[in-house]
């Protein structure tokens, strides 16, 4: 199985960390108000995991 990022939307305060780590540009923070995951591009690297100052992302198992 691949793993793939998730937010948890109502925590996240779009700080933009993720963004400036993120190797694939699969994320954005769409009007400043919430980070939002492209599942198409997103590897699944953990990257933005480890760079989330709140600890609101966090990697899933999905099926391909």
């Amino acid at each position: 199985m691949k793993r793939k990022a998730k937010v948890k939307k109502e925590q996240c305060v779009a700080c933009g960390c993720c963004v400036k780590v993120c190797p694939r540009a699969a994320i954005t923070v769409p009007m400043g108000i919430c980070a939002v995951i492209d599942e198409q591009l997103c590897v699944g690297c953990g990257k933005c995991v480890k760079e989330c100052p709140a600890s609101i992302i966090e990697l899933r198992e999905v099926q391909e």
